[in-house]
């Protein structure tokens, strides 16, 4: 079958995302909730097509299974738990562990086990499932944004699914052979390259869709565990469970060495007295006490210090390795950016987000680093908004 959406060479992910996305709102093919943007789309027909991994054998056969909370997967919740196997849920946003396992009161009817594969269920009749308990999956249901007939994955952009199954890896609850299914709308088949495939992305063994169930026979090797040097500090802090799997692994000789670990050579601006500088504007001064560049998301500096501290970057004698981006949509979370910048292998050591100027500035190892950066992000357009990419030196005296 032909896909209905056709990619153009050079294609990233972020623009798989937003064809997909675009093509399901302009022609109504998804149910509540709605706009589909940055979610698993609940297609049209997603009913029919969780209904048909009761005729798997995968399905049939095995006992524990894990199902993503997505809405267009409800049917294989209530599938599976019609079928009296072990459902699990990943914990939202992996906040407090990786498992809830639903436990429908004993006796359930129909009608319970319907409201238990719901939202509000999984938060009513789940319980946790520690880190120490001896789990094995025989069967991971995943929602994807698009897919391809070989097995290639795109979901949302978060990587949680990716995450959680190679968290899955280093608790030992799944191998090589669990199988993977997924379940999409057929236009959300595509024919994905599989050069944007990297390690860490989970690939699918069955594709279930309202018309058809498509075997990938894909050769490609799922995760094989977490990849710490893709794990940063913050998602550390956001996902108390890395923790425990960081030191169960580190305890047993691997090498668990974070992202921004690996670049402990800072690039440091030269450091400056409390002597007023010149700022070449009509014989204004001022004083600087600290580096303005290093600014937070809700800092209140000036536009004027912001002006002179990357004055002052531009002029050290560490060079430019710092790529300003303008003209940002203002509905773009710091989140999506992020994605999008890992899509294009374009991800900097830091990130300073200003999205009230539509602005962002990623601070780079080294002046190649930030070229290939601007070169790779050229001609990025986001919701439609042509961004502007560049060295941040050619922003001085600007307006953004």
């Amino acid at each position: 079958m032909e896909p209905a959406i056709k990619l153009k060479p050079g294609v990233s992910k972020w623009d798989i995302r937003q064809k997909v996305w675009d093509y399901m709102e302009e022609n109504n093919l998804a149910n509540f909730p709605r706009p589909v943007h940055h979610r698993i789309p609940n297609f049209k027909g997603a009913h029919d097509a969780c209904n048909k991994i009761k005729n798997l054998d995968c399905f049939i056969k095995m006992r524990e299974v894990k199902v993503d909370p997505d809405k267009p997967l409800e049917g294989v919740r209530l599938a599976t738990l019609q079928a009296r196997k072990t459902l699990l849920v990943p914990t939202p946003r992996l906040r407090t562990g990786l498992f809830n396992k639903i436990v429908p009161p004993h006796g359930a009817s129909k009608e319970v086990l319907r409201v238990c594969s719901t939202a509000q269920g999984v938060k009513d009749f789940s319980v946790p499932v520690g880190l120490d308990a001896t789990v094995r999956v025989d069967l991971v249901v995943v929602g994807s944004v698009a897919v391809s007939d070989k097995g290639w994955r795109i979901g949302k952009g978060e990587g949680f699914a990716d995450l959680e199954y190679a968290m899955m890896v280093s608790m030992g609850a799944v191998d090589e052979n669990t199988v993977i299914v997924t379940t999409v709308h057929d236009c959300q088949l595509l024919d994905i390259p599989e050069e944007l495939m990297d390690n860490h992305d989970l690939t699918v063994d069955y594709i279930l869709t309202p018309t058809q169930v498509i075997g990938t026979n894909c050769k490609r090797s799922k995760p094989q565990g977490i990849i710490w040097s893709k794990v940063d500090s913050e998602m550390m802090e956001k996902i108390p469970i890395l923790k425990s799997l960081h030191f169960r692994e580190k305890k047993a000789g691997k090498d668990v060495t974070l992202k921004d670990e690996r670049f402990t050579e800072k690039k440091e601006l030269p450091k400056f007295s409390n002597k007023r500088m010149s700022l070449g504007k009509s014989g204004n001064t001022t004083k600087i006490k600290a580096d303005p560049i290093k600014m937070t998301r809700n800092s209140e500096a000036s536009e004027e210090q912001i002006e002179t501290g990357r004055e002052m970057q531009c002029n050290a004698p560490s060079r430019v390795t710092t790529v300003y981006m303008g003209n940002i949509p203002h509905s773009l979370r710091v989140s999506e950016l992020k994605n999008i910048l890992r899509d294009h292998n374009a991800v900097p050591l830091r990130l300073n987000w200003q999205g009230a100027q539509h602005r962002a500035f990623l601070d780079y190892k080294g002046e190649v680093t930030a070229e290939e950066a601007v070169t790779s992000l050229a001609g990025l357009s986001i919701s439609g908004s042509v961004i502007r990419v560049e060295l941040a030196k050619s922003q001085r005296g600007s307006n953004h």
